[in-house]
């Protein structure tokens, strides 16, 4: 296979992966990695190394839009930033000491995760009362729809700040953003209506992913030739996917992707327990 066509072949996947994340609202890492690592055999410290750079490049375009609208609670973003940073760089540190096979085996156990978390029922209701800690931090806040204004605050602050940590690392471990974890933290947990919860993890997965990417940069596991051509392609399936989402009906969607990396997941971990990494 010449480099052209390897690069073509890449930027097409990419774009599908950045479609199918977009849509979904996991991602693309979840579909970039086993890609390149199943298809193309690319090994899996580079692949997260291409992800990582994806996940910045996806973040900092679509957060925008919807820190724009109003409905990103940036404040709260920033404090489980503290979390999710420190996990990052953590989880990084760890995956350049952990043998690939076990990085393997954990990434289809997240991806399993991720499609369970993907289809489960979504909290829409706005919280009335607090705890102390939300209202101590001025962490509750509101967001606009057709009606107006809707508050909502917050609790389980704690629980959550903790589970942001996990997310961080397993963000920095495997490459992805970890945004079923960061949805969970905040959606099930905190009690953060979906919106906002899906909109503040997109607007936090930049800043964790580049936490990590540090670290696999300094240790040379960024491959321009890979990463270039799946930041295009993550980058343009995103922006296409957002003006599709508004036409197709997302349950049929979320069931078809929980179909498919269901399937990579289990030939993730069955690659990597018979050490074919």
């Amino acid at each position: 296979m010449t480099i052209l066509t390897f690069t073509l072949i890449l930027l097409a996947g990419a774009y599908l992966a950045g479609l199918v994340g977009s849509l979904t609202g996991l991602g693309g890492g979840v579909v970039v990695i086993p890609l390149l690592t199943l298809v193309f055999h690319v090994d899996i410290r580079y692949a997260i190394g291409a992800a990582l750079l994806a996940s910045i490049a996806n973040s900092s375009g679509a957060a925008s839009a919807y820190v724009k609208e109003g409905i990103t609670n940036i404040r709260l973003g920033m404090f489980l930033e503290i979390a999710t940073t420190a996990g990052a760089v953590a989880g990084a540190v760890i995956a350049v000491y952990t043998p690939t096979n076990t990085i393997a085996i954990l990434f289809g156990a997240i991806l399993l995760f991720s499609a369970a978390m993907t289809i489960r029922k979504k909290n829409q209701e706005a919280l009335t009362t607090g705890s102390a800690l939300s209202l101590k931090l001025k962490l509750d806040s509101s967001y606009p729809t057709k009606e107006g204004p809707v508050s909502y605050k917050l609790k389980n602050v704690g629980a959550g700040f903790s589970i942001m940590a996990l997310a961080g690392i397993m963000s920095g471990l495997l490459g992805i953003g970890s945004g079923a974890l960061k949805v969970l933290a905040m959606d099930s947990t905190m009690h953060i209506p979906f919106k906002v919860s899906t909109t503040t993890s997109n607007f936090m997965i930049g800043v964790t992913a580049a936490a990590s990417a540090v670290v696999y940069l300094q240790r040379g596991y960024m491959d321009p030739g890979i990463a270039f051509p799946v930041v295009l392609g993550v980058l343009g399936g995103a922006f296409t996917g957002a003006k599709l989402l508004k036409r197709l009906d997302p349950k049929v969607l979320k069931y078809i992707f929980c179909l498919a990396i269901s399937f990579v997941a289990v030939e993730m971990i069955y690659n990597g327990y018979n050490h074919q990494f």
